[in-house]
Order: C-alpha cells, then sequence, then structure tokens
C-alpha cells in the first residue's frame, strides 16, 4: 500500500467524479504519495494543526497512472508520486486522521 493525505471534501469529491486529483496537481503535476513508514512524519512536517483530513490507502496495482518513487527535494527517502489521476477503485481503505495528546498525527486502522 502507499497512502495519500487529502481532506474529507475532496475526497467526496472524488468520490462524485470516481476519480481524485488534488488542488495542487496542476502545479505539481503529480499526486504525493508515501509509503507506511513515512506517511506520519509527512502528515506532522506538512498537516500540522490542519483538521478535516484523511488518510487513503492505495493499491499500487490498482492505479492506472504511472507510479515514480522519487526525491525531489534532495533528501535521501524516495517518495511514491502518482503521475496521472487516481480512479476512486484503487483506494482500498480511509481512515480520519487522528492526533494524540501531544499533538502528533497518529496512523490509524486503514
Amino acid at each position: 500500500m502507499i497512502y495519500h493525505i487529502t481532506t474529507h471534501s475532496f475526497w467526496e469529491k472524488a468520490i462524485q467524479t470516481s476519480f481524485y486529483l488534488p488542488e495542487d496537481f496542476k502545479k505539481e503535476g503529480f499526486i504525493h504519495c508515501s509509503s507506511k513508514d513515512q506517511i506520519i512524519r509527512v502528515a506532522n512536517r506538512f498537516y500540522r494543526g490542519q483538521s478535516d483530513l484523511v488518510l487513503l490507502a492505495i493499491d499500487p496495482e490498482k492505479v492506472n497512472a504511472e507510479i515514480v518513487y522519487e526525491n525531489l527535494e534532495r533528501g535521501e527517502e524516495f517518495f511514491p508520486h502518482i503521475y496521472g489521476r487516481l480512479d476512486v477503485t484503487a483506494v482500498e481503505g480511509l481512515a480520519v486522521l487522528t492526533i494524540d495528546a501531544s499533538g502528533s498525527f497518529e496512523f490509524p486502522k486503514v
């Protein structure tokens, strides 16, 4: 599985259209995803203080677009990027991102 964070409202739009594209897709050209080991660090770094967030569990075998594992920010980790739209049928699980007592995100049961 690979994982992507979005808002509940964006996911609701995706359900209506049968595919998902994040707000920044036109600018970025891909959908940012993470591995299970990476996703909570990503959430705490980029989404701290935000609410209404959901975690999509995506089956890479069901993604019709190209997935490239790359690092575009000169770090050491490689992240999966989906270069195209995400059909909702590729999403195997969905969970609300919750926050622990310290204010950090926790990995939900997906």
